[in-house]
């Protein structure tokens, strides 16, 4: 129906005919001349209509914003002034001589020309007039640039692209499973995948030797802007392989994306051992643009009579650290209280401060409620250790571990966006050397990956569980961990004592892992692999503000779809046909009987 599209043509295609399809991005009359833009998935095409074809002329007198038409013309120079340089066929217009409408639009929801604040809710309701907006088209066809980029690249090195099963049964990841029931086995349920893990290793073990999948994963979980209830993983394991080699493969293939569709030359990708980036940044992936670290002071602060301080740091599990902001003492209170109530959604209980006056001063020249408890010695202490200077601000954290380094992490990156301190446009590390376990306050331990990582040192694992550390790595940029992976156990032997460590049981591990650890018996060979967030991958390099944005059809934060109405009711006859009879509450029972 169409000879071009429409951000198709320039110059080189002036005085040829052209037939273009699209919808009416913006509809101008200028004293008797009618305007059109016309909008495709290319571009936008500036379409003249004037009062020599009267017929082609009363059709677009008709036409409004959103109205599906074709229409054939000349293609002609814009005249001298009238070019327009922020458009790719800004230099040329087409002359219409003849116009049909395809199909008639009610007005939209919301302007798509001139692009306001609309809120997501109305956008997601009407996700399909919403993918329409250039900026959204242009970032659903970055992403297919990326996946196509992306499986070309994994081809030429040798990867094979192999579909694992979505129907699954439930395994132990980190997140609670998205069930199935089953219609032919009442009683018993699928799982949809929350990686395709298992089946990876499996193929491992099958001798495909270099596997590659962009995979559905699904994980019912709290969302937030970079989680979804269903995302898409780029899924690479390999056989054979060290940690250096899969990290080296996977590095080169993320420099080689960026620089072939960004133009973006990435810098050197340092490692950083995951307990020194929990100690400068108080997180696990840091944003490395951001000049603010983290120092600790428990030392200079057990024997003070402050117990919000000495407690936590006399506790073995506890920590105390100082975060000094440059130029920090111009914050206001108000400021301040605000930066309190935002590491309080961590767990922090409140938020300490010393503003730096006059360093030369001594004690006299700070300023702050807390320097009459910790004392002269201990204050000065920790103006020396933080390298404090006049102008500054020290902020503190005391409490578990876990609650200061979420805290004072998050409080970094925030005070690093909000003061304009973020420095430079890329910053990529791997972060290396996690342990291989977690603990909760009951001293149970937990897999900080999952329980297929394969441990740095055997030994380390059957003697001291809790402190040894696992062949795991993480690919993070921007403060966003764009991937992580690990070697894998490839032994019985080695996944049994992981399973006891974590408590499972012999019977537990067979009824779980059952076909893994017999496929472990058959000759599996050394591997691991790597999995990327695409959706996080996309957003990153499309500067869009959440993964809904580069998603076509996203879920909102509470995991429904406003579009589809999804999660919906399903009838009594489907119910039955599964073998599910759901518990009324007595709320749903006493609105029945009204």
């Amino acid at each position: 129906m169409r000879s071009h599209y429409c951000g198709g043509i320039n110059e080189s295609h002036i005085d040829e005919t052209v037939t273009l399809c699209g919808w009416v991005h913006r509809r101008r009359d200028h004293g008797g001349v009618i305007f059109l833009d016309l909008r495709d998935r290319d571009g936008i095409a500036q379409v003249v209509f004037d009062p020599d074809t009267p017929e082609s002329f009363a059709q677009a007198d008709r036409v409004r914003n959103e109205y599906v038409i074709q229409i054939t013309g000349r293609v002609r120079r814009r005249p001298e002034g009238t070019e327009n340089e922020h458009m790719a066929t800004g230099l040329v217009e087409v002359l219409g001589k003849e116009l049909e409408i395809l199909n008639e639009a009610a007005t939209p929801p919301f302007p798509l020309d001139e692009y306001a604040d609309v809120g997501e809710d109305v956008r997601l309701r009407h996700r399909y007039v919403d993918l329409r907006r250039p900026e959204m088209a242009q970032r659903l066809r970055f992403r297919s640039r990326v996946t196509s980029y992306l499986r070309n690249f994994l081809d030429s090195e040798g990867f094979m692209d192999v579909e694992t099963p979505v129907l699954t049964r439930a395994t132990p990841e980190g997140a609670r499973d998205y069930l199935v029931p089953s219609r032919t086995h009442a009683g018993s349920f699928f799982a949809l995948p929350q990686s395709p893990q298992l089946f990876k290793q499996l193929l491992m073990v099958s001798g495909i030797d270099r596997y590659y999948q962009i995979a559905k994963c699904f994980r019912d979980e709290d969302l937030r802007a970079d989680r979804q209830p269903e995302f898409t993983q780029v899924d690479v394991e390999a056989s054979f392989v060290t940690e250096e080699q899969i990290m080296g493969t996977m590095e080169r293939m993320v420099r080689n994306l960026f620089s072939d569709l960004l133009g973006v030359e990435l810098p050197e990708f340092p490692r950083l051992p995951y307990a020194e980036a929990i100690r400068r940044f108080g997180s696990d992936k840091p944003d490395l643009r951001i000049p603010l670290e983290l120092a600790d002071v428990d030392d200079l602060v057990q024997n003070v009579d402050f117990k919000v301080f000495s407690g936590p740091a006399e506790d073995p599990k506890g920590r105390v650290a100082a975060l000094r902001v440059p130029g920090g003492s111009e914050l206001t209170r108000k400021q301040i209280d605000d930066y309190t109530e935002f590491v309080g959604i961590y767990g922090a209980k409140g938020l300490a401060y010393i503003k730096v006056n006059d360093r030369a001063a001594g004690i006299e020249g700070l300023q702050s409620p807390i320097v009459k408890f910790l004392g002269e010695e201990a204050t000065l202490a920790i103006m020396d250790r933080v390298e404090a200077v006049d102008g500054d601000l020290v902020f503190f954290g005391a409490d578990k571990a876990g609650v200061v380094d979420e805290a004072l992490g998050a409080l970094r990156v925030r005070l690093g966006h909000d003061l304009g301190m973020v420095q430079g446009d890329w910053e990529p590390c791997w972060v290396v050397d996690f342990p291989m376990f977690e603990e909760d306050d009951d001293g149970k331990l937990h897999a900080l990956h999952h329980p297929f990582t394969a441990p740095v040192s055997a030994e380390e694992l059957q003697n001291n569980p809790a402190g040894a550390l696992s062949r795991a790595y993480d690919m993070v940029l921007n403060g966003t961990e764009l991937g992580g992976g690990s070697i894998r156990i490839h032994d019985e032997a080695t996944q049994n004592v992981v399973f006891n460590s974590l408590g499972i049981g012999e019977e537990e591990a067979r009824e779980k892992f059952g076909f893994l650890l017999d496929a472990l018996r058959f000759g599996a060979p050394p591997h691991g692999g790597l999995a990327f967030g695409l959706d996080r991958l996309v957003m990153l390099m499309t500067g869009a503000g959440s993964i809904r944005d580069v998603i076509p059809f996203p879920k909102t934060q509470n995991a429904t779809c406003l579009m589809t109405d999804a999660p919906g009711e399903v009838d009594d006859k489907q119910l039955r046909e599964l073998h599910i009879r759901l518990r009324r509450s007595a709320k749903s029972d006493q609105d029945d009987s009204n």
